[in-house]
């Protein structure tokens, strides 16, 4: 194929297309006529010999051929559209800009805290609009109307751009009073009744099986190894929640250790070693090609990361 023979605007077209999932849709959002975004459709598939969307049930699906097409026209537009934008400044100082950032329980209330105080420092101004996960979808992130996700994810899509906050590991929390406090080993774990949390990746939650332990996570995948199987009698997306249930229920929650931190100067909680080991979880940051050369966008990612670093240097108290 001779790329100086082919309509570049077509690229922008397939990308269009292929996000909006319409025909109409794509021809509204490029403010062209239908008849022309249907031509255009109509080339598409010609130079690249492949319907590229075809009409099923669920509306205009994405061939295989245009889902392995659609990352890569993303960043080639996403370049493109960076490099032909004049370089603007950008001053944390005087900046009123809003960033949306989608993050989980545990993020908001350990790195998010953080974050929030050195911005009320750098940038007084810049305001925070924090979402949780079940609110927003993969396409929010990748058309950029959120800034960014924070949260541990299982897979991402191959057109996000994304960087590991910390790797965290895992620590046990019960009440002071709990009577396996002072011997507290597999026997005592697995006799004691323990609440569930987590909440990864986007969108909308689902209700839990307790049978099901291969889709219980990190924890119980840990347990099944060496064949146990732990007593979780409440199951929660909330990492306060769990906090305030282990201090008061004589429950266990075993929750990433930054979190378990948060009550570490409470003498109602006990934060102790699991009695088995947990690989560490990976916190990740991900945002849009969209986004990835905007200097407010690329200033907020290195003070996350900035901080962050703060975090994992802090000395614990002897």
């Amino acid at each position: 194929m001779n790329i100086a023979k082919v309509d570049l605007n077509l690229l922008v077209y397939l990308d269009v297309l292929l996000r909006e999932g319409s025909v109409t849709k794509a021809a509204n959002q490029l403010s062209i006529t239908q008849p022309a975004m249907s031509n255009g459709l109509k080339r598409l598939r010609d130079l690249f010999k492949d319907p590229l969307l075809v009409r099923t049930s669920d509306g205009m699906t994405p061939t295989k051929r245009a889902l392995e097409l659609q990352p890569v026209i993303r960043d080639v537009l996403s370049k493109l559209e960076s490099s032909i934008q004049p370089e603007v400044e950008f001053s944390p100082e005087t900046s009123v800009r809003t960033f949306r950032i989608m993050t989980s329980d545990y993020a908001e209330s350990t790195l998010l805290l953080e974050l929030i105080g050195r911005l009320a420092t750098l940038a007084p101004n810049i305001t925070l609009d924090l979402i949780t996960p079940s609110d927003v979808t993969f396409h929010d992130v990748e058309q950029g109307k959120v800034d960014m996700a924070i949260n541990r994810f299982d897979e991402l899509p191959l057109s996000f751009h994304q960087k590991v906050i910390w790797y965290d590991s895992f620590s046990c929390v019960i009440g002071s009073d709990h009577p396996m406090k002072h011997n507290f080993d597999l026997n005592a774990y697995l006799k004691g009744q323990h609440i569930w949390v987590s909440k990864t990746g986007f969108g909308v939650g689902v209700g839990i099986d307790p049978n099901e332990v291969q889709k219980l996570g990190w924890v119980d995948a840990e347990l099944t190894k060496i064949g146990k199987q732990r007593d979780i009698r409440v199951f929660t997306r909330h990492y306060h929640a769990a906090l305030q249930l282990a201090k008061t229920q004589n429950l266990i929650a075993t929750l990433p250790s930054k979190a378990a931190k948060i009550f570490k100067d409470d003498p109602t909680i006990t934060v102790v070693e699991p009695p088995f080991d947990i690989p560490p979880i990976a916190l990740k940051m991900a945002w849009s090609a969209l986004l990835h050369h905007d200097a407010g966008h690329i200033w907020l990612r290195r003070l996350i990361t900035d901080v962050a670093n703060g975090m994992n240097n802090e000395v614990e108290p002897t």
